[in-house]
């Protein structure tokens, strides 16, 4: 049997990268595939035939995670099409990176509001029918960074390491109706975004990495699998870093 048969999965930000995976591993895995993303643009629309091809149930909406209102509009709107969903993971994020003292408040704002309150969004909007299913599985997108800090990513840093701190929390209040809250910290993931970095700066984090390579897409999928599934019945409130060892 399918690790994932059965379930109803919403993947927010899941156009590409990591959330692409995530969603693609967890069809593979026979669960029913809801994604958003905040414009329908080609990539968007591309990842949802890309995943349909293997006779999956997916649909995709259009949503603004960092909107209350939009948030809990589209879990209503997949509530009704899929009849509940048990496995919610808040991948939307952004960057905006420059150093504090060039810093201005949108940058800040943006980060914090997309990164940060979007899972308190999705989180809050989700809990109705979770609570009332008696059973759920939320996983919330970190960083490593979240836990080390970066130069230059003071909103970014600020941003996942609030995702540790409501995940810690969210599992404390939810544990007692079998809901699980975790979180994944990735580290040096090449995506879209790390190639557009320049050689000198990949090749530096991957010297400091012990397994001397980045991480792939489907390295942080499998790690969301074994979170969203019963193989990770009895954990909750956990961070796992999925960075081949750069943070000990």
């Amino acid at each position: 049997m399918k690790l994932l048969e059965g379930k109803t999965a919403l993947i927010t930000g899941a156009s590409r990268g990591i959330g692409k995976s995530i969603a693609a591993k967890f069809a593979l895995e026979g669960a029913a595939i809801a994604i958003t993303n905040i414009i329908e643009d080609e990539a968007f629309t591309n990842t949802i035939d890309e995943i349909k091809a293997h006779n999956v149930n997916i649909r995709g909406y259009i949503s603004n995670a960092s909107s209350f209102e939009d948030s809990q509009r589209v879990v209503n709107e997949i509530i009704r099409d899929f009849g509940k969903i048990d496995i919610l993971v808040n991948n939307a994020g952004i960057t905006r990176d420059t150093l504090l003292m060039r810093m201005n408040e949108d940058q800040w704002d943006a980060v914090i509001s997309v990164n940060l309150k979007s899972v308190f969004n999705l989180t809050k909007a989700v809990l109705q029918t979770m609570l009332k299913q008696k059973n759920g599985s939320i996983i919330n997108m970190s960083s490593v960074v979240g836990v080390s800090g970066n130069a230059g990513q003071s909103n970014y840093s600020a941003s996942k390491a609030g995702i540790l701190g409501f995940t810690k929390s969210v599992a404390k209040e939810l544990g007692s109706r079998n809901i699980r809250c975790n979180a994944i910290a990735p580290g040096f993931i090449l995506t879209e975004m790390t190639e557009n970095l320049p050689p000198d700066i990949k090749s530096d984090w991957i010297n400091k990495i012990p397994l001397k390579r980045g991480g792939t897409p489907e390295d942080v999928a499998n790690t969301a699998l074994y979170l969203a599934s019963e193989l990770s019945s009895y954990v909750t409130g956990q961070t796992i870093h999925v960075c081949g060892g750069m943070l000990t």
